[in-house]
């Protein structure tokens, strides 16, 4: 499958070759290994080592974007080709909705390993949502609570499938847990919005939790597996 980034006209930019609006082929922006170097480099810098380009992030995530494209081409010499507009693209076509470009300014909207406030939407939250782990840390987490280890969130999925995919990165057999998003929202806690089905908080508190009622059987999780394998595929060539 070609993955290369294009702009139509009418529509926009778009990941394929033609159009998925008007079917037209549109203006070639990146090809898929540029999508690719582009898009882990980005997600890098933005969540774990802004400082090492020397770009300064606010408490919210935010970068300069010019300043962060002059730091990338200054670095990094395959980079010599890199616009404002290849950036715009990558961030309207990115399929999981890591990024955000404002008023001049970039971040990532999850993943972080250093320390953020960070200002994403906690509108629309769903009143359960689902966090995976394996079978020996399930009793300690509904004991003692989820709380971050190598990010500054807890990420959690919006639908029970996207969890167990996400398990099966980690471990051979996830168990899934639920979390009452309407419960701790109601008692002060913030769950944010932070991609295409991932919400991150501070913290879930044991109150909030509780296992699954529904979990992965052998045959579910050699499915999410298979499809793990195909989405790794696909995204090492979309960056």
């Amino acid at each position: 499958m070609n993955i290369m980034i294009r702009e139509c006209e009418a529509d926009g930019y778009y990941r394929g070759d033609d159009c998925p609006v008007c079917g037209e082929r549109g203006k070639f922006i990146m090809s898929d290994e540029e999508i690719k170097n582009l898009g882990k480099t980005t997600a890098g810098i933005l969540r774990h080592f802004p400082d090492k380009y020397g770009l300064d992030i606010d408490k919210r995530g935010w970068v300069d974007l010019e300043h962060y494209i002059k730091a990338l081409r200054n670095r990094q010499k395959r980079f010599h080709w890199l616009r404002r507009y290849h950036m715009d693209a990558l961030v309207a076509t990115d399929p999981k909705g890591r990024y955000q470009v404002e008023e001049g300014h970039i971040r990532a909207t999850y993943g972080h390993s250093v320390e953020l406030e960070l200002d994403l939407p906690t509108e629309d939250i769903p009143e359960d949502l689902y966090f995976p782990t394996t079978d020996k840390e399930a009793e300690l987490l509904l004991e003692g609570g989820i709380k971050p280890s190598d990010r500054s969130y807890v990420h959690l999925s919006e639908t029970y499938e996207s969890a167990v995919g996400a398990g099966v990165v980690r471990t051979e057999e996830p168990v899934i847990l639920r979390v009452d998003a309407e419960k701790a929202m109601g008692e002060g806690e913030t769950i944010m919005k932070a991609g295409k089905g991932v919400y991150i908080t501070k913290k879930v508190d044991p109150d909030y939790l509780s296992l699954n009622e529904e979990q992965p059987s052998e045959e579910d999780i050699a499915t999410y597996t298979e499809e793990k394998k195909k989405r790794e595929e696909r995204e090492s060539r979309q960056g």
